[in-house]
Order: C-alpha cells, then structure tokens, then sequence
C-alpha cells in the first residue's frame, strides 16, 4: 500500500510540480520502479483500484505492458494463469475505455501468449480462448477485437523478451489458427458498429502471410466487406487497409505466390480499377484520394513482373499509374516512383535465363516490351519534369520545407534517369530540350520571375546527363549555345554551372568542345563570382571538365592558372570558399599530370607557390606566434597539398616537391604536435605524397618516419599512426626498407602497448586504438617477416584481448579485423611460414579470446557488431577447428541454464563444430545470431551471462 502511494505521489510530482528537478526525480525513480519485482503486483493493484485517476491508469498499463514484454521469465510458471485472469478482467474493466490503457492491456495479453505454448494456455491456444470469451461475455466485444488485433503483430515485435524457438512456435500457433481468427471476425461482421474494427483487424492477421488460398479468399465475405466499403466513407480507411495487405498478400512467398492467388487477384485488380475515376474527383479530400493512389502504388509495385509484359490489361494499371503521377502534390505523384523504377529494371535487365529461347528471340522480346512502354516513360518525363521548378516563395520557405522540396527534387532526378533508360537518353534529351525552349522563350518575353522554368529544365537536362551519349550532336550543341545568353540569377547560374559540369564528357567528345569551352570557363567564372552557392558549384564544374577535357587544356594552362590564383588567393570578388578552392586545386593537378615531366615539374612550382607562401610566412614569423595561430589557418593551406600531391599523377616531380617542403613541414611538426587538426591535415598530405611519389621519395621518407616515431611517444596523436600505415603498404615489401621499417613499428606498437593496458585507456583513447591495429593488419599483409617474429607481437595479441569490447564502433572493428587476419595468416602466400609463431602467442590465450569473443556476441557489444564478431569467431574456428569448439564449449557452460537452455547450447556448438570440419558456413551465422538474441532477451538475462563471463577480468585471472 506505501508503495502504491509513493507511485501517485511520484506521478503526480511527474505531471504537476512546478520545478523541473523534481519532476526529473521523479521520472527517474519512476523508470527505476518499473524495473523491480514489486512493480508487477503494484501496478496490477492500481489498475483495479477504482480510484485511480487516467495518469496512474496509463502508467501502470505501460508498467505492466512492458513487463510482461520483457520480464515475463522473473515470475514462478504458476504465476502465469492469476496474471492472464487478471488481464482478462482488466479488458474488461477499460472495454469501453480509456483507449491508451485498453490497448496497453491488450499488448501485454498478446505478449503473454508469446511467451506460453498454446497447451500451457489451455483451451486450444489463445484464438480458442478469445473465441470461448467473446461468446460468454458479448458485451466485451469491442475489447476483445482490439486484443484479436494487435495478437498478429506481436509476431514480429522483438521487445518481447521470448526465446527464438517460442517466438517460431508461436508464429505456427497463430497460423494455424488463422481461419478460427476469421470466423471470429466475420461473425462479428452482422454488428454494423464493429465493422471498421474488424476490417483493422483482418488487415492485422493477413500481415501474416500464411494459410489461405487466394480461391478461398476471392469469395470471403471479410474481403468482399472490404471491397464493398472502399467509397463508404466511415469505412474507407480500414477497406484501404485490407485491400493493401490483399494485394500484399497475393505476392508473398508464403502464399505461395501470383500463380496460387491468381482467383484472389482477379477479384482486386478490377475493383480497384473502378476507382480510377476518383483520382480526379474534386469532391474528394486529399486523404482519401491519397489512400486510393496507395492502392495503384502497391498494386504496380507487386504485380511489376506482371505488367512488365505489356499486355493490354497491364497498360491500364500503368495508366492509372500516370494518372497518379500527375496529381498536383507532390507526396501523392512520389508514391508511383517506386514502380517506375522496378518496371526500368525489369524492361532494361538482359535475363539470358528467359522462357524465350535462343539470345535473338530475347532480345526481340526484350526489345517489344520496351516499345510497349515508350509512350508511358515520354508521359512521366512530362508528368514530372514540374516538380523541380523552384516556388516563387523559396527564400521565405522554412528549413524543413526547403529540404523537402530538395528531396522532391532528388526524387525527380531518379525517375528521370529511370525514364532515360528505357527511352534512352537522347530520346528524353529531345522531350526536355522541347521543355527548355518554352521556358527560354517566356524568358526572352520579360515576364517576372521567369527564371524558375528555364532552371527546372536544366535541372532535369542535367539530371540525364549518364545517359546522353557523348556523340549526341542535334540538342547538346543547341544547350549549350543557350546557356551563355541565360540571365545570370544565382540560383539558375548554379544549375548552369553544374550543367556543363556533368555534361564535361561530351564537350571532350564533341567537334564544337574546343570552340566552346572559353565561353563556358567565362560563365564558371562569373559563377564564381556571384554567391557561395553557384561558385561551389562553379568549382565543381571546374574541375569535372579539368579531368575530362585535360589534353584539350594543357595548351591554356596559364589562363587556367589565372582562375586558380584568384580562387586560392581569396583576394578577388571571387566567392570560392576554402572548401570548394580543393576542386580547383584537384582540377589543375589533373591538368598538369598530362604535361611532359619538365613542363609538370615547372608547372607543379606554379601550383604550390600560392600555397607554400602563407606557410612559409607563417613558419618564419617564429615558434610563438606559430603556435597561437588558429588550426584553421594552417589546415587550409596543407589540406591543399594533400590535394596536389594525391593527383598530379608525376611520381618524381611530387617527390622532388616534397623533398622542397619538407623543412617547412618540419618545423610545424615540431612546434603543432600537440594540435590533433593540424597534424592530420599534415599527416594526410605526406600520405598523398607517400602513394604518389613511392620509392622516389629518397631520403625524405627516412627523416619522415624519425618525426613522427619521435613525436608519436609525446603526443600520441592517432594519425602519426595511419600515416605509418600507408608507408607500410608502399614500402613494406621492400628489402632495402627493413631495417628502419622493423624499427618505426616496434617504436610504434610498443609505445602503444604502454597506453592501452586497460578498457577505460581504449575508451578514452579510440582513434588510437583504431588506427594502431588497422596498422597491425597492415604489417600482416604486406610486411609480416617483420612483424610476426617480432617482440611486439604477442604484446599487441595481448593488448587486443583488452580492447575487443570497446564500445566504439571503427575501434572494436579495427581490433576484431585484426585477429581475424592473425586467424586467417594461412591464406596469405607469405603468411604460411610465420604459423608456427602465430600458435605460440594464440594457443595459450585461446580459450580467454574465445570466451571474450563470446561475450561479444552474447551482450558485450552492440547487436550492431554481430558481423565482425561472428566472422571473427568463425576465422578462430576455421583456424583451430577442433580445439576452437572445445574453447567454446568451455565458455558457453559457464552461463548457467536459466538464461541459455541445454539444447540452444549445442544447436550453438553443432553448428561451430560444423563450421570446423567445413560444412555449411552460413548455419554458424543463424546460429550465432539465435545464440545473441536468447543472451540479450532483456537486460536481466544480458547481465547474468556478461557477469559469467566476465570478459573484462581475462586479461588479469587465467581461464581455468
């Protein structure tokens, strides 16, 4: 009794106190109310106390909701029949309401018949007894049909805590009662109050997908209620409902697919066909227009394959399908596009496995179907092409509106790309070249604001632009000859921009490209000019015709040199930000890379000049001032050169660029080593020149590696390490490189080793740990004659065991990818010689990894990391095969019955076995997957079995 006070004390603290502190105390002690033992009796007690009022109501049915979902397993067996008997008077009880706590009850009744088998229930399962109750006590029918409602769907909700095999068992117990459910519900059909109610919970039970032929469905008269209630508009809704899940149903494997239920889809596709007519009805609101354009969406999207054939009946669905794609809003038109993709699929695959003979008759075949649906993609092309037109209020458009109307425009572009190819590309080129010349002419007449259309046009000429051939000379000459007379609008100068961005193929293709490029540089000039927007997108465009115009370039290189001075030197009316200036920087390195090596030697000293400047002041200011300078005056200029150096594709020249910056290079690494922005902007421009320069690096490499060997032990900063990687993948094979190598990783690993010797150092310190074993994994794969016989091997075995279970994500991928390559050594072609050393370090701490690795699995880990955790153990398996399976056995019984069951252990440890001696690889995944779900049902169970197998303690007590 306290303790039911105490909760409508806290509740009412919760929803009525004034000071926020205590209404936070509340909700918190609340929370942890709900996870004690005293809260089932409790909550229970409230809810048939009559004086409760509907905020104690509501929460003690989510209490009780919610523990049975998760904490069923806490109560005696014999508590299960008082707690159904409970529930049951409580439906009762809230029949006619509150509805939030009905349906709260109604959940835990469901979630109960989960958890018991159908003879432990009694009366034939759950369907009987509510069939049994709905016949004693009529007056209850109402809540007993919410009840019948939500029973199917908690099939698939994974709050509740139940076993795999119950919750299959279950599914089986429903399925079988399928047509008791029904006869329940067409009973229940002759009270005309009910009807939408059972018709909800109809469409409830075909989400099942099982049981019923389509000919014994074609004449139910749940379906034909539903058929005749699609305009009767208090039923409307609920009709919608089933009909979707019908047409849902009808191509569902488990049904047994289109052939099995071809009775039932005769009997849908014309009445929903009837409705066509509404789509177009002005006395229909816009939710039931929407529900109806939902019917033809599913309709297309499950009979695709069907109407793929072009048969005379399926251009009428397409058609309807047009019809949708036409309406004015935009969520309406959107819901077909799914389709119009499929359909593009499935027209443009080249199936070889086709019913239609030899490859000739395919392709004809093929070749007919697309002709059928010609004449529909040019409707669509049409039909969306608007959509993309800006609103003459965009700039007073909130944040959310003005991303929606990005992502509608995002949308268009894929159902125009969906149309090109089918129609092929310069067919749909024609229908929206036709587009743009409306547009440009209302332009050219003055009228206000008339902009928006001719950008809308380009936007979807742009949009194509993969499936326009580059050889293509009718329209694209005409485009582009347009766009210098365009009016300079910032919104429609980024679209221009764009668009002779993504159309740079072909103006290297075609015979007009060289006499036209100056004027298209012209208009990405003033687009760089203009605002932020079109001179991002200027740049972009920049640098997309740099790379596929370049030998054309190469002869103009100074007046390309001329533009990048003015983006980089942030001195012009340019608005180039520090960001977009790197496609600039990426454009004339693309450029250069064409030049013979001396003209790219002297033009890469051109190129890094305006960048080496400001550095070079920088430095010579002194150490002082060097030091106060904000991260981001540095990072803007070094983030340049990562840039030059990754693609001015000239070998010796980078190198000798490097060898040219290296004492400036130098000096901020000595004085910024404790400033993790600029040494990973410092550290992945020597990366670059380290991939781009390789063994021409010279001397630079060795003084490189001694920076960083010696900066890495003062100031720990992760990317000395990746760095250290990338040398390791150029270098690592190289015999003259050895010896320095052999010393930078065992500096390296060692240093590391001393920082991570515990969960809480990886926690704090992830990047390092991330990028120290992505570098361990390196050293296995390109240099492990070095590091397998190495002393830091087994120190960093050791070291991983320690950092499996941390919880960052890149950090615990980066440690489980590590040992599976130590497992999977034997694959390597150099590996297979090192094994012998591998055992010496594995086989002692075997049982501990395994027992960490299944930890891993059981709760350790986010179910989020399943993968690299399962591949890990299935590595260690295929690695120690039998002994791995002992390891395993070892672990696994050490979690005590209550939470893993005698028989879900072995299914666990066959399917390892199997594993072991080669056999079906994909059963361990299931397997694994069932072994995480039982072990992480709830947070009671997750706890007992992490605290059996206590991974964080191996690496301190050895495994008996």
């Amino acid at each position: 009794m306290e303790l039911q006070n105490t909760v409508k004390e806290a509740l009412n603290a919760l929803y009525h106190h004034p000071d926020d502190t205590v209404r936070m105390q509340a909700d918190r002690w609340l929370q942890d109310f709900q996870r004690t033992l005293d809260a089932w009796q409790v909550a229970d007690n409230l809810l048939h106390d009559a004086t409760s009022n509907l905020e104690t109501l509501i929460f003690c049915s989510q209490t009780l909701r919610s523990k049975v979902q998760r904490d069923f397993e806490e109560l005696p067996s014999e508590a299960f029949r008082p707690l159904r008997d409970s529930l049951n008077t409580l439906l009762k009880k809230f029949h006619k309401g509150p509805p939030k706590v009905r349906t709260q009850i109604s959940i835990a009744v469901a979630a109960l018949a989960v958890y018991v088998p159908a003879e432990d229930w009694g009366d034939g399962g759950i369907v009987n007894w509510l069939r049994d109750e709905m016949n004693s006590h009529p007056e209850y029918i109402p809540g007993f049909l919410e009840l019948l409602t939500v029973l199917p769907e908690e099939v698939y909700n994974y709050k509740i805590a139940a076993r795999p095999e119950r919750r299959r068992q279950f599914d089986k117990e429903l399925t079988s009662q399928m047509e008791v459910a029904l006869s329940i519900l067409t009973a229940c059909l002759s009270i005309n109050e009910l009807k939408e109610q059972v018709l909800e919970a109809f469409a409830s039970w075909l989400r099942l997908k099982h049981g019923i032929p389509g000919s014994a469905l074609a004449s139910h008269p749940l379906v034909l209620t539903a058929l005749s209630s699609l305009n009767s508009e208090p039923l409307s809704e609920a009709s919608v409902n089933v009909i979707s899940e019908l047409i849902h149903y009808t191509v569902a494997g488990s049904s047994g697919g289109v052939a099995v239920q071809m009775p039932l889809i005769q009997v849908l596709v014309p009445q929903v066909m009837s409705l066509k007519a509404l789509l177009k009805d002005s006395s229909k609101d816009e939710e039931d227009v929407k529900a109806i354009a939902r019917l033809f969406a599913d309709m297309g999207d499950s009979y695709v394959e069907l109407i793929a054939t072009g048969s005379d009946e399926s251009m009428m669905i397409v058609n309807a399908l047009l019809e949708v794609a036409s309406h004015p809003e935009n969520y309406i038109a959107s819901m077909t596009f799914n389709f119009w993709h499929s359909l593009q699929v499935i027209l443009t695959k080249r199936d070889t496995s086709s019913p239609f003979g030899n490859e000739a008759s395919i392709e004809a075949e093929r070749k007919r179907r697309q002709g059928a649906f010609v004449p529909s993609y040019e409707s669509l092309v049409s039909l969306v092409s608007f959509r993309v037109e800006y609103p003459q209020d965009y700039l007073d458009l909130s944040h959310e509106d003005r991303k929606e109307f990005k992502q509608t425009r995002y949308a268009v572009a894929d159902v125009l790309s969906d149309a090109a190819s089918v129609l092929g590309g310069d067919a749909t080129l024609q229908i929206l070249y036709k587009k743009l010349l409306e547009a440009v002419a209302r332009c050219g007449n003055g009228e206000n604001n008339e902009w928006r259309p001719v950008e809308a046009a380009l936007f979807c000429i742009r949009a194509i632009s993969n499936y326009v051939s580059v050889v293509e000379a009718e329209v694209m000459p005409q485009v582009m000859g347009l766009l210098p007379k365009l009016p300079q609008q910032p919104q429609l100068l980024q679209t221009v921009c764009l668009t002779i961005g993504v159309y740079s193929k072909w103006l290297d293709s075609a015979s007009i490209g060289p006499a036209i490029l100056p004027s298209l540089i012209d208009i990405l000039m003033s687009g760089m000019g203009t605002s932020e927007d079109s001179a991002a997108a200027a740049a972009l465009a920049f640098r997309h015709i740099c790379d596929d115009c370049r030998k054309k370039l190469c002869g103009c290189i100074d007046g390309l040199f001329h533009i990048y001075h003015r983006a980089v030197s942030g001195e012009s009316s340019f608005k180039v930000a520090a960001e977009d200036s790197l496609h600039l920087v990426e454009a004339l390195s693309m450029v250069i890379t064409e030049l013979p090596p001396d003209n790219a030697k002297r033009a890469l000293e051109a190129l890094c000049l305006p960048v080496v400047t400001p550095l070079q002041e920088a430095v010579s200011q002194g150490p002082e001032i060097l030091n106060k300078k904000p991260a981001r005056e540095l990072t803007v200029h070094i983030d340049r050169f990562a840039y030059i150096f990754r693609y001015v594709n000239h070998p010796e020249a980078v190198a000798d660029a490097i060898h040219r910056l290296w004492p400036i290079f130098k000096a901020i690494f000595d004085l910024r080593a404790w400033d993790m922005r600029t040494m990973e902007s410092l550290c992945r421009a020597c990366k670059y020149a380290v991939r781009t320069s390789g063994r021409f690096m010279g001397i630079t490499i060795g003084a490189m590696l001694e920076e960083i060997q010696g900066l890495y032990k003062q100031h720990h900063q992760s990317c000395f390490l990746y760095l250290s990687s990338e040398v390791i993948k150029i270098f690592g094979s190289d015999p003259s490189c050895a010896n320095y190598l052999k010393i930078l990783i065992e500096s390296l690993f060692i240093h590391t080793t001393h920082l991570l010797t515990n969960i809480q150092e990886f926690t704090a310190r992830p990047d390092i740990a991330d990028d120290c074993f992505l570098l361990a994994s390196r050293c296995i794969r390109y240099c492990p004659q070095l590091f397998i016989p190495s002393e830091v091997f087994q120190p960093l075995v050791d070291c991983s065991m320690i950092g499996i279970t941390v919880q960052h994500r890149e950090a615990s991928n980066s440690i489980l990818t590590f040992l599976s390559d130590v497992f999977d050594l034997a694959n390597s072609s150099k590996g297979e010689q090192y094994l012998p050393i591998r055992d010496s370090v594995i086989i002692p701490r075997g049982a501990s990894i395994t027992r960490i690795l299944i930890a891993s699995l059981t709760g350790a880990l986010p179910s989020s990391r399943l993968e690299p955790v399962t591949y890990t153990v299935l590595a260690l398996t295929r690695a120690y095969r039998a002994r791995a399976v002992e390891w395993a056995k070892e672990s696994v019984s050490l979690i005590p019955l209550t939470a893993v069951t005698e028989v879900e252990r072995s299914r666990f440890l066959k399917a390892l076995s199997d594993a072991a001696s080669g056999f079906d690889i994909n059963s361990l995944t299931v397997a694994i997957e069932e072994m995480a779900d039982v072990c992480r049902r709830n947070r009671t169970v997750q706890e007992i079995v992490q605290g059996a197998l206590r991974p964080l303690e191996l690496n301190l007590i050895p495994v008996s």
